[in-house]
C-alpha cells in the first residue's frame, strides 16, 4: 500500500517476540499508522510465537488467561447479538480470522450458517475439535454469498490491505454487514503508554487504524460506515500487558485504573481503545 503523505511518528520495540525495533509512519492523508519495515510473508509466523497472543490457544494457565478468557465469553454473547441485531435473519456468516472457533460456534448454534478462515494451524486445530467447517482461502467461495462477514482483531494483520478490502467487497451480499474490529492508536490509554502500548504489536500488527482511515478505506469500495461502537473490556486488557512491556510485570491495579479512565474519558471524545466498525455494502 502505497504511503500518499508520510511521516515518522514512533519508533516501537516487538516486545513480546524478537525485541526488534520498528518504525510507526502517519499517513496524514487516511489518519492511519504504518509498520515499517514489514516482514515477509516467509518469516511472519516467527513473530506469532508469543506467550502473550493467546487468541490462538484455550490455555487457562495463568491468571491473566482465566481472566482472559471470562472476559471473552462476555464478549461472545455481545457478539453473537450484534450480529443478530443487523441481520435478524441469520443467513451465512464468514469470519476471517476465525482463531479457535469460539465465535462461530456459538453462531452455529443460534443458527447461523458457519465458515471460517485461520492461517494458524494450531488455532484451526482447536476450532475443527469444535465442529468449525473453515476454506484454507477465501478465493474458494462464491461472490456475493454471505450475509455477514466479521473480522475480530485481524485487518490490523492483513498483508495486502486494499486487497483485502476488494475481496470483502466480492464476498458480501448487497446490503450485507461488515463487522471489524481494531485497536484504535488515539485512544487515551495509547497515549498514555506511548512506545509501551501493547496494542501496537508490531510487526504483526502492518496497520493502526482511526475512525477517518476505516470510513476512508472502504468508501474506495462505496461501502459505508455505518456505526462505531466501543470494545470497553480492551483498555483494561491492553493497559495490563502495556504494564508489563513497561514495567517487566503485570500491575492489576495500575492497569485497572488506566483502562478505567480511558474509557471515562472515551465518554466525551469517543476515542477508545478499540472500536467496533459496521460496515454496510451498499
Amino acid at each position: 500500500m502505497e504511503i500518499t503523505h508520510k511521516k515518522h511518528f514512533l519508533k516501537v520495540k516487538d516486545h513480546s517476540v524478537s525485541q526488534e525495533t520498528f518504525d510507526l509512519y502517519l499517513d496524514e492523508t487516511l489518519d492511519m499508522l504504518i509498520t515499517h519495515p514489514q516482514p515477509s510473508l516467509d518469516v511472519l509466523g516467527k513473530y506469532y510465537e508469543s506467550v502473550d497472543y493467546i487468541s490462538h490457544t484455550d490455555s487457562k494457565r495463568s491468571l491473566f488467561e482465566k481472566a482472559y478468557h471470562f472476559v471473552k465469553n462476555i464478549a461472545l454473547k455481545n457478539k453473537l447479538d450484534l450480529i443478530n441485531f443487523y441481520e435478524p435473519s441469520k443467513g451465512a456468516i464468514l469470519d476471517i480470522g476465525a482463531g479457535t472457533g469460539d465465535f462461530l460456534s456459538v453462531a452455529a448454534n443460534d443458527g447461523w450458517k458457519t465458515v471460517g478462515v485461520e492461517p494458524s494451524d494450531k488455532a484451526k486445530a482447536i476450532a475443527k475439535s469444535k465442529g468449525v467447517s473453515f476454506v484454507e482461502n477465501t478465493s474458494e467461495l462464491e461472490s456475493y454469498s454471505f450475509d455477514v462477514i466479521t473480522m475480530w482483531h485481524v485487518l490490523e494483520h492483513v498483508p495486502n490491505l486494499e486487497e483485502q478490502i476488494k475481496e470483502l467487497k466480492r464476498l458480501l451480499k448487497p446490503k450485507g454487514t461488515l463487522i471489524v474490529a481494531v485497536p484504535n492508536f488515539k485512544s487515551f490509554d495509547a497515549k498514555h503508554y506511548g512506545h509501551f502500548w501493547a496494542a501496537y504489536d508490531v510487526p504483526i500488527h502492518f496497520w493502526h487504524f482511526s475512525k477517518k482511515a476505516i470510513e476512508l478505506l472502504f468508501a474506495k469500495e462505496n461501502m459505508k460506515l455505518e456505526s462505531v461502537l466501543p470494545m470497553k473490556f480492551d483498555s483494561f486488557y491492553v493497559s495490563l500487558l502495556s504494564e508489563k512491556y513497561k514495567n517487566g510485570k503485570m500491575n492489576f491495579i495500575k492497569a485497572f485504573y488506566i483502562g478505567l479512565k480511558s474509557n471515562l474519558k472515551a465518554k466525551s471524545n469517543m476515542e477508545y481503545s478499540s472500536h467496533i466498525y459496521i460496515i454496510s455494502n451498499k
